[in-house]
């Protein structure tokens, strides 16, 4: 483990798994209750690491650690690409989800004794693949759970992978193995699962995704409305899929449909797990972009991104979003 855990990002393994832990330096508000700290995985599209991640959404207001872990596998290509017609491929992002939610505990277990975090429940965020694996986090309750945020969510890697087929002219050659494998990550089908649980839960979708098509994140939240799962807020904005350009593999600076994101997250946060605090002081002088990449941290100023997402206006559209993307 390196890093000073006071103000500056941890970097270290646990189970075997690469993490950054950017810890709470917001200084305008303080943690609300019991959870402590966010899990939050990447993609196999850009952002395809945790270090990648985390430079690309730090939600540095929300006044909690953020621990950004690695899938635990890669894909030869990403989600959009040919790649996912081929068994290898569909397999590794398979066994990625399950096994990340599957170590989960044994991988907190150790950030919480790296960091000194207390027992709690946890927050969990992610983004495309990541967000499957944070959702099936709480589907098979790997862990307590006390809030989620996923970014363009795959719902269900058959439906990804037709969109590929028709847009490429090719067909799957996946194996009957790999289909099954595919099948048991429908999440959409695991969904009364939820039925009667209480996890506060935001979709973000894009509406230029092709990988996620924003009517997919409609009908989850549909859906997990329907169960009965807790409050479901879904937005959507206008970009595609990654959060980063290609490779996407090393923290940048982040990119314009990232601090949207980004912003929408540390909202939804700080309305789930902050309080505002009386403290005054001047926050210290922020870095810039650069700077913030060269940490492999990614973060950002604190800025006026902090604002509580319950109190933004039901009809006025955040910047870049879609008009009437809140519902």
């Amino acid at each position: 483990m390196s890093g000073d855990p006071t103000n500056r990002p941890v970097h270290g393994t646990a189970a075997g798994d690469p993490y950054v832990a950017l810890p709470p330096t917001a200084v305008d508000a303080a943690a609300s209750g019991p959870t402590r700290l966010i899990v939050a995985w990447p993609g196999f599209d850009p952002p395809r690491t945790a270090a990648a991640l985390a430079a690309a959404v730090p939600m540095t207001g929300v006044p909690v650690w953020r621990v950004f872990l690695d899938l635990p596998g890669r894909s030869p290509g990403g989600l959009g690409s040919g790649a996912i017609l081929e068994t290898e491929a569909i397999e590794a992002y398979c066994a990625a989800v399950a096994d990340a939610v599957e170590r989960l505990p044994g991988v907190l277990a150790e950030i919480r004794r790296d960091l000194a975090i207390p027992d709690g429940p946890v927050a969990v965020a992610g983004f495309s693949a990541g967000a499957a694996a944070a959702l099936l986090a709480v589907l098979r309750d790997a862990v307590p759970v006390s809030t989620a945020a996923l970014v363009a969510p795959v719902v269900a890697p058959a439906r990804a992978a037709r969109a590929v087929e028709k847009r490429s002219g090719r067909d799957r050659d996946w194996t009957p193995h790999a289909v099954a494998l595919a099948d048991r990550l429908d999440l959409g089908s695991l969904a009364p699962n939820l039925a009667g649980r209480d996890v506060p839960t935001l979709l973000i979708g894009g509406a230029r995704d092709r990988v996620v098509p924003a009517r997919e994140i409609t009908s989850l939240r549909d859906l997990l409305r329907r169960h009965g799962t807790g409050p479901v807020e879904s937005t959507t904005f206008r970009m595609g899929h990654a959060l980063a350009a290609e490779p996407g593999t090393e923290p940048r600076p982040p990119i314009t449909e990232a601090v949207q994101v980004d912003t929408a997250l540390t909202d939804w946060f700080r309305d789930h797990l902050a309080t505002p605090s009386n403290d005054t002081a001047a926050p210290p002088q922020p870095q810039t972009a650069g700077e913030a990449a060269a940490d492999t941290a990614g973060e950002t100023p604190e800025d006026a991104r902090h604002g509580a997402w319950s109190t933004a206006p039901q009809n006025t559209p955040r910047p870049g979003a879609v008009a009437g993307h809140r519902k």
